[in-house]
């Protein structure tokens, strides 16, 4: 069902700090900064060979990500995104399994401009799941 991975997303409690780090001490390659406000976060990314790194820093202290860094002040990693070929019969697979989507189970469109859904931490060893349309 799930194809190669999209990116490795990193919460950051400052994006611009985040990305000053990457760029000195790595030498990063990193997108613009794009805000996503039906997901409540500002994000970046990092060119990698083989992926991306998503940096995700909260809007305000009602997103998803504020909550995440309340527990982890100094960030952390978030989440995995997979591609997968058809989003929607690997949606329905994954809740006919017995698996739980968060929030709807209706796709949103994500960072990319594809349709995401997340899949519950508790349903896939703990770890947060994003699933994008390839």
């Amino acid at each position: 069902m799930i194809g190669s991975i999209n990116h490795i997303a990193i919460a950051v409690p400052d994006i611009r700090a985040a990305m000053a780090q990457w760029q000195e001490r790595v030498g990063a390659e990193i997108s613009e900064i794009q805000t996503l406000p039906e997901h409540g976060v500002h994000v970046a990314f990092i060119k990698a060979e083989n992926g991306k790194v998503e940096l995700l820093e909260p809007i305000d202290e009602n997103s998803p990500i504020a909550k995440f860094l309340e527990k982890n002040a100094d960030g952390g990693m978030h989440h995995i995104c997979f591609d997968v070929e058809d989003l929607i019969a690997s949606r329905d697979k994954l809740i006919a399994a017995g698996g739980r989507v968060l929030g709807s189970d209706e796709p949103r469109i994500g960072a990319h401009g594809k349709p995401v859904i997340f899949i519950h931490p508790k349903d896939l060893s703990g770890t947060l799941i994003e699933l994008q349309q390839a």
